[in-house]
């Protein structure tokens, strides 16, 4: 199994994950905020199939580059 070495990961100066993450939160709270409970799971939903379709398309592009 591969150990990945923190280490040599660098910070990005100027940014900030936990502004970036209550941004994030504000954002979906502003979409769901007068939906009811099954149309927020329903909104939920989407968005995750979205995440892995999206996920889905980078790794066939990585795949791609890779046997060129």
């Amino acid at each position: 199994m591969t150990t990945l070495d923190l280490s040599t990961i660098k910070p990005i100066p100027g940014f900030d994950c936990v502004k970036m993450k209550r941004e994030i939160q504000a954002k979906i709270y502003e979409e769901t905020k007068h939906m009811t409970w099954e149309e927020r799971r329903e909104h939920t939903r989407k968005a995750s199939e979205k995440f892995r379709e999206e996920q889905r398309l980078r790794r066939a592009e990585r795949v791609a580059e890779a046997q060129q």
